[in-house]
């Protein structure tokens, strides 16, 4: 049985042989956050395209600021202005932050170490008088240090977030060729489920699991097909996972244990799938299935919805990243100071949901209570899974702990 970073290990080897170029759009910069770039974004002049001002102050010749002595204001520059006259020696210019930097100025003294005087009656130009000494290139953003033009900013496979989208806007590259995303069937599995808009019975369950998944997908910047539950009959299964075969990736959950009605792997190698792994040494989520079904992942998971949700995150996520144009993201782990001692039994890796809390610049992780893989609650309750190896029973509290985080709500 593979470790959980075996089976993550085999989903990227895996996805990684079949991608290739993606089926691409053009969006606009407006509308393409979290998608993959598909062609590289050059600076469309230099940025920035002046000496630029980094603070409110006066613009000098360094060697004329020093500190006791006097310059001459002979005006101001704000932001936006056209900015041509050179600065005369023996004076300065007010300036503002953001603001081009006049010629012959090298240098920009913050006005907090300057003294203003004022003109006298007969309108005698203002002084400035400096307290510290200037420094040639203080508080000035050289032109094009920033980018050259034509400079490469953006490169073929960067996921764009933000500042991604910010800095296509300030090159002009308002529309942007994005890989489409990959589109993920999701289906359920089981008699005892019906859709989330019933009543259910007294011994049914509405079909969380869809939902759950439907926003993991979204998340992870795929495209989400919904196909609803297949009941356990091997004729309806079939049919609907012929339907999820039409897509990039299916997952599937519920129907991958060992029961007498867990049909799913048994259809599947019906119409010719070659499974990658069918369980990994993790709790929750050790049934968890991997495999391609023609041109077609196929991800089995187990039905219990934090089960889902945790291989979702573990296996799925990378493929998708893989599907999206862009390399495999690192699972985001971090290290946390343990706020109560744990024993787990050892042998598979625990994804405890936790909370993670920040105490200063030290986070500090408290496992919750919680009733097994079956409780929705206790995993909205947390931010994270505390992550306990297979190797260890006993951790007591001040020790460093992985935690998983929950990127939806951290």
């Amino acid at each position: 049985m593979l470790s959980y970073e075996q089976a993550r290990q085999k989903v990227i080897e895996q996805v990684g042989k079949k991608r290739g170029p993606r089926a691409t759009l053009g969006v606009s910069v407006w509308d393409a956050l979290g998608l993959v770039l598909q062609q590289e974004v050059k600076a469309d002049r230099p940025y920035p395209p002046f000496n630029r001002s980094t603070r409110d102050g006066y613009a000098v010749r360094a060697v004329e600021a020093a500190a006791g002595k006097k310059l001459q204001c002979t005006g101001e520059i704000k932001a936006g202005d056209t900015v041509a006259q050179t600065l005369a020696p023996g004076t300065c210019v007010q300036i503002m932050t953001g603001a081009a930097v006049p010629p012959g100025a090298d240098a920009v003294v913050m006005i907090e170490y300057t003294k203003l005087e004022s003109p006298d009656s007969a309108g005698t130009t203002p002084q400035v008088q400096f307290e510290r000494d200037a420094q040639a290139g203080q508080n000035i953003v050289a032109k094009g240090s920033e980018a050259a033009a034509g400079q490469k900013i953006l490169a073929h496979g960067t996921r764009l977030g933000y500042a991604e989208l910010a800095l296509a806007a300030q090159v002009g590259a308002v529309e942007l060729k994005c890989a489409k995303k990959p589109r993920v069937a999701i289906l359920s599995t089981g008699d005892e489920v019906v859709a989330v808009e019933e009543t259910p019975g007294p011994f049914a369950i509405r079909n969380s699991n869809s939902v759950s998944l439907a926003a993991q997908v979204r998340l992870a910047g795929g495209e989400p097909v919904l196909l609803g539950n297949a009941a356990d009959n091997i004729e309806v299964l079939r049919e609907k996972i012929r339907c999820g075969l039409k897509e990039d990736v299916l997952v599937l959950s519920g129907g991958v244990s060992m029961g007498k009605y867990d049909l799913v792997e048994a259809v599947l190698k019906e119409m010719g799938a070659e499974f990658y792994f069918d369980a990994v040494a993790i709790r929750p989520g050790k049934p968890a299935v991997f495999g391609r079904c023609g041109d077609t992942f196929v991800f089995g998971l187990p039905g219990n919805p934090v089960s889902t949700m945790v291989t979702f995150e573990l296996f799925v996520v990378p493929a998708l990243d893989l599907l999206s144009g862009a390399e495999a993201r690192a699972l985001p782990l971090v290290q946390a100071q343990l706020g109560e001692t744990l024993n787990e039994k050892p042998g598979l890796t625990h994804f405890l949901p936790a909370r993670v809390e920040w105490t200063g610049t030290t986070p500090v992780v408290k496992a919750l209570k919680w009733q097994g893989s079956g409780d929705v609650a206790a995993v909205a309750n947390a931010n994270c899974f505390l992550v306990v190896p297979a190797d260890r029973e006993h951790i007591a509290a001040g020790e460093t702990a992985a935690v998983l985080l929950r990127k939806d709500v951290v």
